[in-house]
């Protein structure tokens, strides 16, 4: 994998990045160990976790990944790793739920915890899990830049915002000489998703975030790095739509899917590596992040970091 300066910050991250949202949970003991590993050899050294994760799978797995990191690092050393973790989340069943999330208190609380689970002084990139429409973006930034002074958090990201709260935010930032959002993680993919992004005016924050296509544009203008999670359709490329259906199944994907298929014979790849690659050859900055814990799967989306897609086959995939 290539490795380039994350613009805007001094990070120097590969080309894909590595979530471990189950990592302390469904993946334990020799099974971390192999999967950084391997993503490790493979030029990888950006992970992705978060504070609440992974509250879903076994009570009490809130900060179970991010511990699980802390005892890979712990025991390999921090090298050239950049780990990304989240707060600021409203809560859900089986988490905690608080009423307002990206209070002062909330957001260095969530930092508090974090710092200790991952047994370091400074996170690298730190990002807002979701947004609070309520809360007005000056609040929200003043709060950061007051902990990135700390030297608790270096980079900052927005995790699930819209693109004009963003811009809005990064907006103030720049207007009081302050550290803005370097990139934004939203839901994105190469498949059409069956539900649009919920109303801003009753968002209650528990909702994902999806790039829409008045969001890429935007993204096209700003040139604001994505780092987009569900990056392979939860396997819809690979699965042939078995999976994932209620999400993503629709007439676009399917079509989407095929052309996927057809170009994967011509290059000698994958329906799922096409569907990588599409995402790493955007106008705009992209690094997708993977969610595979099983080893085949996870050296087979890697590979999509060797291949070049030309204009006409980009075209061809969405047209």
């Amino acid at each position: 994998m290539e490795r380039k300066q994350l613009p805007g910050t001094d990070l120097v991250i590969s080309s894909i990045c590595y979530g471990t949202g189950s990592f302390g949970a469904d993946v334990v003991g020799a099974d971390v160990d192999a999967l950084l590993n391997l993503y490790r050899d493979a030029g990888g050294n950006f992970l992705d976790t978060a504070h609440c994760y992974a509250f879903w799978l076994t009570p009490g797995g809130a900060g179970c990944s991010e511990r699980a990191l802390a005892d890979y690092v712990r025991r390999n050393g921090k090298g050239d790793w950049v780990i990304g973790t989240k707060g600021g989340h409203p809560g859900a069943g089986g988490y905690r739920k608080v009423e307002q999330w990206l209070t002062a208190s909330r957001i260095e609380a969530d930092i508090d915890d974090s710092l200790g689970r991952l047994g370091v002084d400074t996170i690298d990139f730190y990002w807002l899990h979701r947004d609070e429409t309520r809360r007005p973006v000056a609040e929200i930034m003043e709060t950061l830049n007051r902990e990135v002074k700390r030297g608790r958090i270096r980079w900052l990201g927005a995790s699930n915002w819209r693109t004009d709260r963003i811009a809005e935010a990064n907006a103030y930032a720049a207007a009081h000489g302050l550290r803005g959002f370097a990139a934004s993680q939203p839901e994105w993919n190469l498949a059409r998703k069956n539900t649009a992004n919920p109303d801003p005016r009753t968002d209650d924050g528990t909702a994902t975030q999806s790039l829409e296509e008045s969001d890429q544009e935007w993204h096209r203008r700003s040139r604001l790095p994505v780092i987009p999670y569900t990056s392979t359709a939860a396997g819809y490329f690979a699965s042939g739509g078995e999976r994932a259906k209620d999400a993503y199944d629709n007439p676009v994907t399917r079509t989407r899917l095929a052309r996927a298929r057809e170009l994967a014979r011509e290059l000698n790849a994958t329906p799922g590596q096409i569907a990588l690659a599409w995402l790493l050859h955007q106008p705009f900055p992209v690094i997708p992040i993977l969610g595979s814990h099983h080893r085949e799967h996870l050296k087979e989306d890697l590979g999509a970091a060797a291949l070049r897609l030309s204009p006409d086959q980009m075209a061809r995939l969405t047209a």
